[in-house]
């Protein structure tokens, strides 16, 4: 994988963060909006309570053992397809992931399977402690070898068993005053 489709794939995952660490955004058609029956312009939010990714797999089960037992996080949802898993929401610390299978997703939205097929996901995911997921991924394929980054943070990259693309990233604390 070239350097420049790693960069560019962080800076937009670092977007995607950006924007969903929004509270709020302005209405469609800029932040004036009719003025009210009492003069006063108000203009419309939507709120953000939370993204969570969907990544698609050909089977969810190879990726359990990764997030489980590797990373700690805890199956908090799954639905069955057939004598597989067809579907499984992951959490740990507030953080959320999710999987569906190829063969979920043809029953589930045909019309998107041709596009979800197409290539893997790209996770940014901001951690307190580099050197514990690097013992919690271990022996997982690496991608990018840890480096430090001109935007302040210690990073890793490293694929899922199916094959997604997954950046943990380290930030220094901020120095004491």
């Amino acid at each position: 994988m070239s350097r420049k489709l790693v960069y560019s794939a962080v800076a937009v995952a670092s977007l995607i963060l950006a924007v969903a660490g929004l509270r709020s955004i302005a209405a469609p058609g800029g932040a004036e909006q009719n003025a009210t029956s009492s003069g006063v312009e108000k203009e419309k939010k939507a709120m953000f309570k939370k993204l969570t990714p969907v990544l698609f797999v050909k089977e969810i089960e190879p990726v359990l053992p990764f997030w489980i037992d590797g990373l700690g996080f805890k199956k908090t949802g799954e639905v069955p397809e057939g004598n597989k898993l067809g579907f499984v929401m992951l959490e740990k610390d507030g953080v959320e992931v999710m999987y569906q299978s190829y063969a979920s997703l043809d029953k589930d939205m045909p019309a998107l399977a041709a596009d979800a097929r197409k290539g893997p996901t790209f996770l940014y995911v901001q951690v307190d402690s580099l050197e514990s997921v690097k013992a919690a991924v271990k022996g997982a394929e690496v991608y990018m070898p840890e480096r430090k980054t001109f935007y302040g943070s210690t990073e890793i990259g490293v694929k899922d068993p199916a094959g997604h693309f997954i950046t943990f990233a380290e930030f220094a604390a901020a120095p004491q005053k």
